[in-house]
């Protein structure tokens, strides 16, 4: 759509996006000028990082629903790859992983055509028990169940999950102030947000480790204090968006909060457990795309649930 057409509300939202970015520019280039001997270069790299990352989201959202889509599905594509070459496979396997990168275009095909009973099946039942049968066909019994575990996680993580965000793409329209544009934008910014929350409570606040084997920067504060802001933010902005009410967005604020933390502890684990930093160096100063996407691959199918049994 021409971005004149965009929905008023979600055109709002998008330009304060961008003025938080030139600020935090700003207060960046500020921050160089009265301390020339601080190095922030990983601080600068996560900024035009954000540029880049909001910009294409954004350009994708605006340009057309079919190419928001498919920019959905290319994210999809680049996590099931970054994943399964951070995690070790068997020689074997390559025959199915060709397979689970085939399940992208179908899956994102149900959302295009907004068929829902076959989106919501396809991945965990479909897809599921096709990666069985093609592991036995292969006839190698050492490992199976590992390769099974990692394939069958690989295409739910990646695949199932993201594809949550493009489907709110296609429900129907109940917010025509925000359209389904502000459907994407409330998860994303909700997202992001509350990792940022959570950070900066931690920082002020953090005494009590919530999780120190897995992540040790995580505080209780930090958590608790992110949750009740995130709560509060969601509600305001829920109204704003979504067809949800003040007191829905806050139930969904505080489950999001919940889950985006999980999903990045979750992620730590796997970390931990393969003893590696990031996943990849994709996004300078962030990581790989799975070190930006671990949030939102736990909180877009369960925002996508809650929207849908409350608002459809």
């Amino acid at each position: 759509m021409p971005f004149a057409q965009v929905p008023e509300n979600s055109l709002y939202v998008m330009i304060s996006i961008f003025s938080l970015l030139v600020v935090a520019t700003l207060v960046l280039a500020l921050k160089r000028l009265k301390n020339k001997t601080t190095d922030y270069t990983e601080l600068s790299q996560r900024i035009k990082s954000w540029w880049w990352m909001i910009g294409m989201i954004f350009l994708a959202l605006v340009l057309s629903e079919t190419t928001a889509i498919v920019f959905f599905a290319f994210l999809s594509f680049l996590a099931l790859k970054e994943f399964l070459s951070i995690v070790p496979t068997r020689q074997a396997d390559r025959r199915v992983i060709f397979w689970a990168y085939v399940a992208i275009p179908i899956n994102y095909y149900w959302v295009s055509i907004a068929w829902y009973g076959m989106f919501i099946v396809f991945v965990p039942v479909y897809v599921f028990m096709f990666i069985s049968v093609l592991l036995v066909l292969i006839g190698e019994t050492r490992g199976f169940i590992r390769s099974a575990g990692i394939l069958h996680w690989a295409v739910m993580l990646n695949v199932f999950c993201i594809s949550h965000i493009a489907y709110l793409l296609v429900l129907p329209e109940k917010n025509t102030a925000a359209g389904n544009i502000g459907l994407v934008l409330f998860l994303i910014f909700i997202t992001e947000f509350n990792d940022v929350c959570q950070y900066i409570w931690g920082k002020m606040l953090g005494r009590h480790k919530i999780i120190p084997r897995v992540s040790p920067n995580k505080t209780w504060e930090g958590f608790l204090g992110g949750v009740t802001t995130v709560t509060l933010c969601a509600g305001i902005l829920a109204p704003f968006l979504t067809p949800l009410t003040f007191f829905m967005g806050m139930g969904v604020g505080t489950i999001l909060s919940i889950s985006g933390f999980f999903g990045d502890t979750i992620m730590s684990s796997v970390k931990r457990d393969l003893q590696i930093k990031d996943t990849g160096k994709m996004i300078p100063g962030h990581g790989g795309i799975l070190d930006r996407l671990d949030s939102l691959i736990f909180t877009a199918p369960l925002f996508f649930h809650l929207l849908y049994y409350w608002a459809y």
